[in-house]
C-alpha cells in the first residue's frame, strides 16, 4: 500500500517510456489542433484579419497576417512534428501573446481562454523541448 501510495503521489512520472508517450501525445495534439482549427483558415489572410491586425497598429499589416498565420499553421505542424520545436514554440508564444493582449485585451477570461492554454503549452515546449519522440531527437540523436 505505501508503495502504491508513493507512486500515486509523485511528482515525477520514473518511467521514461511513459514520459516519452504523454510528451509526444500532448506535442501532436496541441501542434495538429494549432494548425488547423485555427491557421489553416486564415491562410491566405483575409480582409477581416488584415484589417484586425491592422486595427492594433502594426506596420505592414498584411506581413504581419501572414507572419501570425503561418506561425499558427507551420508552428502548428513543427511543433506536431517536434522538429525545430523551440523556434516554432517560440512562434506560437508571441502570435497567442498578440491574441491575448491584443485582440481579446477586452474581452471575458472565457474568450482568453484558448489563446492562453495555447500560450502556455508552448511556453512548456519552449522551456522543455519536444522530447525523444520528436524529429528534433532523431536529428540530434542526444538521450
Amino acid at each position: 500500500m505505501k508503495n502504491f501510495m508513493m507512486r500515486l503521489l509523485a511528482a515525477k512520472n520514473y518511467n521514461t517510456n511513459l514520459d516519452d508517450v504523454a510528451l509526444a501525445i500532448l506535442r501532436v495534439f496541441i501542434g495538429l489542433t494549432m494548425a488547423f482549427s485555427h491557421g489553416l483558415g486564415k491562410l491566405p489572410p483575409n480582409e477581416m484579419l488584415i484589417g484586425g491586425v491592422s486595427g492594433m497598429g502594426f506596420p505592414a499589416p498584411e506581413l504581419f497576417a501572414w507572419l501570425a498565420a503561418l506561425a499558427e499553421f507551420a508552428g502548428g505542424l513543427l511543433l506536431a512534428a517536434g522538429l525545430l520545436t523551440r523556434p516554432a514554440a517560440l512562434t506560437v508564444i508571441i502570435t497567442m501573446l498578440v491574441a491575448v493582449f491584443g485582440v481579446h485585451a477586452a474581452d471575458s477570461f472565457q474568450q482568453k481562454e484558448m489563446a492562453l492554454l495555447y500560450l502556455f503549452t508552448a511556453l512548456f515546449f519552449l522551456l522543455h523541448g519536444a522530447g525523444r519522440w520528436s524529429l528534433d531527437h532523431f536529428i540530434t540523436k542526444k538521450n
